[in-house]
């Protein structure tokens, strides 16, 4: 790859993911202006949808920083930003159901959940190792180290694969229960349907990241190349 050509991917795979994050604090900053009709905060989206799906052993807490909400399933607690916890807005009510999607499908056994889930230990043994074997690789010209490196990446790739499907379908769940039970309005719903797809992009775009970076180093340390 020439000079140009590297700076140019470099900019690339910097430039998508910050886009992503923009767009996805854009649009969540825009609709965390706009309060929900029925005045329920984000912690009761969550408690009634839970409810309604025959849940009853999962901690809601509140914690801070911004878009800092996950569901933790080993100890079976959401965990809902200050703004989304209190909130009565559409990105409070769209967040919090999305968290809650993750706890349906760990209620019903979904598959891919287990699948990532399953994945987790290998995967921080493995990106840990990663980095530091490319870079002795590298430096020492240690061919080997650096070919391990790259089979090492594989592992988060894999993980950045299954999790897209795993956060497609929580905000496909959140959005059936956010309609079905009422929990927005029809002039509501397109602005929840917004906030959701702009956060899967985030996802997306560190996934092509990933696959781009392990595919530019496996054409590197794994191609043969001219004398």
């Amino acid at each position: 790859m020439s000079l140009g050509g590297y700076i140019f991917y470099l900019a690339l795979i910097m430039l998508i993911p910050l886009w992503a994050q923009m767009r996805v604090k854009s649009t969540y900053k825009q609709f965390l202006k706009q309060p929900l009709q029925s005045g329920v905060t984000g912690a009761q989206v969550a408690d009634f949808i839970m409810k309604q799906n025959g849940v009853h052993n999962v901690r809601i807490e509140m914690v801070d920083g911004l878009m800092s909400d996950h569901y933790d399933p080993v100890n079976k607690v959401v965990r809902l930003s200050r703004e989304v916890y209190q909130g009565s807005t559409i990105s409070s009510a769209a967040i919090a159901a999305h968290e809650i999607g993750h706890v349906i499908q760990d209620a019903t056994d979904y598959k891919m959940m287990r699948v990532r889930h399953s994945l987790v230990p290998v995967v921080n043994i493995t990106s840990n190792l990663s980095f530091p074997l490319l870079l002795g690789g590298f430096l020492f010209g240690a061919l080997g180290l650096a070919q391990l490196g790259v089979i090492m990446m594989l592992g988060a790739v894999v993980f950045q694969l299954i999790t897209l499907p795993v956060e497609f379908d929580a905000s496909k769940r959140a959005m059936a229960q956010l309609t079905s039970h009422g929990i927005v309005t029809a002039t509501e719903e397109a602005g929840a349907r917004k906030v959701l797809n702009a956060a899967a992009w985030t996802y997306v775009a560190a996934t092509l990241v990933a696959v781009a970076e392990l595919i530019r180093l496996a054409l590197i340390v794994f191609m043969p190349r001219d004398e």
